[in-house]
């Protein structure tokens, strides 16, 4: 494919995708503020290691090493930086080039704001992975689990639309979705239940379905999220294949009871991912908890639907960033 590829804010995600493009023959530049992880890419390769294991030669630059202009640009930056990030790249994106939001929460709409919406690719990333030291990100998610979903807001196809998912592909299975904002409400709901519990209680996702306590604020999470978004006429897809409302959702006290009993085999290929919040807090980096759990907080208020398992986790995130609290597990008695 004779096209200029980047991705920018190649930490954990993008290193690995990265990798993965590289190993099957894509040239792309990995493109990260971070100089360390920079020149450690440089000197020793993107090692890859968790759930695969291999090391791979890759061109690493800064912002400031950026020139000319790309055709494609993956976006894995924090959504909270998007105004100036976006704005910033606008200048080295081809008259034709896009950007493909792998982010959290619900990016795209501001970004088409920036580009437009023909420029805009928004893709969801089904697995996850930790940045260790010295150029190494340990994939945490199983090998049968690396998919990704791409859409559009409108539903109508973007500019290289088809490139980019041939680029996905490299690594893994490419769902097309029409309803590609209930793509990002489904990641939204594990991200929301899981990742905002990862980063309370300071542990794993599989850590968190673990334990009684906290797999119960996890399903009252993950029935807010659908409660949302069935007040908001949302329609969540299934992650994977697998339908979270029906199989998540309930009404009476023996579908809640069938629920919290599936909580951990839904979350099991995903088990030992630690949430990006909690590499954040653990880093002294603010977190972009607005854009997950406090998107769904918003959302409730503006259809009527109580979020307060969503709203405390929001509070402990903020406390946590403040140092009023750590992130650990005593956290949990905080839900009550």
């Amino acid at each position: 494919m004779r096209m200029r590829i980047a991705i920018y804010g190649a930490g954990s995600l993008g290193t690995v995708l990265g990798a993965f493009m590289e190993k099957n023959g894509q040239h792309v530049d990995l493109i990260n503020r971070n100089k360390a992880h920079v020149e450690a890419l440089r000197s020793h390769g993107a090692r890859i290691t968790g759930t695969v294991n291999f090391t791979q030669k890759v061109t690493a630059l800064t912002p400031e090493d950026m020139s000319g202009l790309y055709d494609i640009i993956f976006l894995m930056t924090k959504q909270q930086f998007n105004a100036g990030v976006v704005n910033f790249l606008k200048d080295y994106l081809a008259e034709d080039g896009v950007l493909v939001t792998m982010q959290n929460g619900l990016p795209e709409i501001q970004v088409s704001e920036i580009v437009g919406e023909p420029r805009t690719i928004g893709c969801a990333v089904a697995w996850g992975a930790t940045m260790k030291d010295g150029g190494e990100c340990s994939l945490t998610s199983s090998p049968d689990s690396l998919t990704f979903s791409m859409g559009t807001i409108s539903g109508a196809k973007a500019n290289h639309f088809d490139d980019v998912r041939a680029l996905l592909e490299l690594m893994g299975p490419v769902e097309v979705e029409d309803n590609f904002i209930g793509v990002r409400w489904s990641k939204l709901l594990v991200n929301a239940a899981f990742s905002g519990m990862s980063a309370c209680l300071g542990c794993t996702f599989g850590e968190v379905a673990a334990d009684k306590r906290s797999r119960r604020v996890v399903q009252a999470l993950i029935k807010e999220c659908i409660d949302v978004c069935a007040a908001s006429g949302i329609r969540i897809e299934p992650i994977q294949g697998k339908d979270v409302v029906r199989l998540l959702d309930y009404h009476n006290p023996l579908k809640k009871a069938i629920s919290f009993f599936l909580i951990p085999i839904a979350i099991r290929k995903h088990a030992l991912l630690k949430a990006s919040m909690l590499q954040d807090l653990e880093k002294g980096k603010m977190t972009e908890v607005d854009s997950i759990n406090g998107v769904v907080s918003a959302q409730g208020r503006k259809v009527g639907v109580p979020t307060p398992c969503g709203d405390k986790v929001v509070e402990i995130v903020h406390r946590i960033e403040a140092g009023e609290l750590r992130p650990e597990f005593s956290n949990v008695s905080l839900f009550g």
